[in-house]
């Protein structure tokens, strides 16, 4: 079951900015398996709702937070 049917979006948007925030001072977690899970289904989840992903500004808009350097 993927992560997106068994958690309310919103909190899979915040846990994922949060881990994303927290790469400058946690670097190992570039390989966490959870974060790229994440990241990927959350992309699946944006270009699914027409946002498209390639471009940073409507992914960040989309995560609903500020710009997050990338990833």
């Amino acid at each position: 079951m993927k992560l997106t049917e068994r958690y309310a979006l919103d909190e899979l948007k915040l846990v994922y900015r949060v881990l994303h925030a927290a790469l400058p001072e946690n670097p190992e977690l570039m390989d966490s398996m959870l974060l790229e899970e994440l990241q990927r289904e959350l992309q699946e989840r944006a270009a699914a709702e027409g946002v498209d992903v390639s471009l940073h500004a409507q992914w960040a808009a989309w995560l609903g937070g500020p710009l997050l350097r990338g990833l």
